[in-house]
Parts: structure tokens; sequence; C-alpha cells
């Protein structure tokens, strides 16, 4: 089989790996597409994603999608020839706390596809081919391409950082940032039952993104325009440390903003004097549980997350699309089989 592999900062590469086999209660997939992720241009760029750094070669991706090939040995929830999006995560086994039972995203240790968190590493579904537990599959309904399901995972993100807020109740949501997730929490917010949702970015392109997937307005902050004041509920999904002074600001007295935009590990000056005078409840949202169940269900239903779709390139293309999708609003999918 073919596979995408970085190797280190700049080298990326497509291999020839031998073909897996199911072993029992695994299933060999067919991969189809995957979704290029922040990390995963991220390590082609610097050989690391946050704290993850490379040791050895990895295979990247983990929003993916494919077809059931071969079963393992006592499945019997799968046919060969279903189509299927898949969880990323294993946590380990060490039980949580009761405080946080339930929380599996939060495990001490969660070895996720196409990371380089632990070592050894996890190879992630950025190939021809995967073998996965089939815990971590979940069936795409008639209707829901594996195209469409390979945004299953980063929407699953979205709705774990909307439930952060608590109910929406018909209420004003504001998100910053009209990445691919804040493109993405805007349609889960109105998934969710939000009244309005507005988006704010200095991207024009990437606002027409978020207009595309629900948001009722937005404000182009790359031309002077500010953020709305005295907003109950918050998303801030740009992970820019500068951006903070004014989410909180535009954040009502106690009120809420939840922080899914990775924020960066080193020391970083920020204005966040408002957390305190405004009494604002700031929160982080990492990941999901099981979301990606209830992402699978809004697809059936017809969510409509093609606009995200920014383009699709090839397998063989993938050492030198990955690096550049930074640059381009939206989704940038593979096309792995």
């Amino acid at each position: 089989m073919r596979a995408v592999v970085v190797h280190g900062p700049g080298d990326v590469r497509v291999e020839e790996r031998p073909d897996p086999s199911p072993g029992p209660g695994d299933v060999l997939v067919a991969m189809e597409w995957g979704g290029v992720c922040g990390s995963d241009i991220s390590y082609a760029l610097h050989g690391a994603s946050g704290t993850a750094v490379l040791r050895h070669p990895l295979v990247l991706g983990h929003e993916v999608a494919g077809r059931v090939a071969v079963l393992g040995e006592g499945v019997t929830s799968y046919a060969v020839g279903d189509a299927v999006t898949v969880h990323p995560a294993t946590p380990s086994d060490e039980p949580l706390p009761a405080r946080l039972m339930g929380r599996t995203n939060l495990h001490r240790e969660v070895r996720y596809l196409g990371s380089a968190a632990f070592d050894p590493h996890v190879d992630g579904g950025f190939s021809t081919y995967k073998v996965f537990r089939a815990s971590q599959l979940r069936a795409l309904p008639s209707g829901v391409s594996t195209q469409l399901g390979a945004l299953a995972e980063p929407l699953a993100v979205a709705l774990h950082a909307v439930g952060r807020l608590g109910p929406l109740d018909d209420r004003e949501v504001l998100v910053n940032g009209a990445g691919s997730i804040g493109c993405l929490v805007v349609a889960a917010a109105k998934a969710r039952g939000a009244g309005r949702v507005v988006a704010a970015d200095v991207n024009a392109a990437a606002l027409d993104q978020a207009r595309s997937l629900g948001a009722d307005d937005v404000v182009d902050l790359g031309a002077d325009q500010t953020l709305p004041s005295d907003v109950e509920l918050v998303v801030e999904a740009s992970g820019v440390p500068a951006a903070l002074g004014a989410v909180l600001h535009a954040t009502s007295r106690g009120g809420t903003v939840v922080q899914v935009g990775n924020l960066p590990i080193v020391p970083t000056p920020a204005v966040l004097a408002d957390l305190v005078t405004r009494e604002i409840t700031w929160t982080g949202s990492y990941r999901f549980v099981d979301e990606i169940t209830e992402a699978v269900e809004l697809l059936a239903k017809g969510i409509d997350l093609s606009p995200l779709i920014a383009g699709t390139v090839d397998l063989d293309d993938a050492p030198a699309a990955i690096p550049a999708a930074g640059s381009t609003p939206g989704k940038v999918l593979l096309r792995l089989g």
C-alpha cells in the first residue's frame, strides 16, 4: 500500500508499505478520503505539533473515511463495502477519577491517529489501507459520501466546543476565527439551536465560508470592523493570543468564552484584564468524547459542509499539498483510494 509519511521538517514522502491485515476484533478499511488538519501541516512544516515532536517517521492523518475491505475474526457489526468514518482516539485503560467520569478525551494518555505525542507514535490514516478496531468505526448512512464522512471528525471537535457553552436556547453566539474549526463551530451552533451566530476573522474569504455554513452575520476585522459587544456566549477559535483582549471585551459580564483555538506553548503577551472585572468564565475545549456519532447523524440529516471543502488532491500530490494547505481557507481533502 501507499502512505503519506512525514520524516521531519519539510520532508513528507509517499512511501510503499506492506499491506496490513486485521486481527480479531479489527477491520481493514480501504481508505478513500482524508482531511488535512493543522496538526498535519505543523508536522510537515516543523516536525512537531505543539508539544508532540517527531522521533520517528509518522503516517499522517486523523480525519479519514473509507470502505470496509476485510473483517477480522469476530466482527459482525459491519459488512464488506460499508462506508465508514473513524474515531481517531484510543484512551488508556487507566480509570478516570470520578469527577471526570465519561470525559475520555481527558485521559492522561490518549493515543490519536497521526500523532507523535507518545513513543512509539501512532500512524494515521493517510494511506490506501488501514486497520482499525471495529469500535472506532462509525457507519456512514446511505446518502452520506465518504468525502463528507472525512469531515465528521473536525465537526465532532466543533460540537464538543459548542457543548462546552452550555444550553444555547436560541441565544446569540460569537465565533472568533473562521478557519476550518471556526466555520464548523458556526454550523454546529446552528444545529444545536443557536438563534444567531456571528463569525469574525481578518480574512474575507474565510468569512464567506462562515456565511455558507450558517453565520447570520460576519465581522471583517481585516477591514477595521470591530467585534460586537455584550455577547454572552463566545467561542474563540483563532488561537491568536493578541485577539484575546478584544474577545474578552466583547463578552458580556458573567458570560462564557470557550477556547477551542490552540494557543502557543510558549509565553505570549495577552490582554486578559476583562476576565476578572467582567467575571467571565473562560474554559478550554479539547478534541471530543463521542460527538463524532452526533456528527454522522447531522450529516445524515443533511447538514451541508461542502462549502468548507477548498479543494481535493491525489495522494501522490500530498507532499506539496499538505504544507500549502494552511494558506487556503477551508479544508483540503486528500483522495486516498
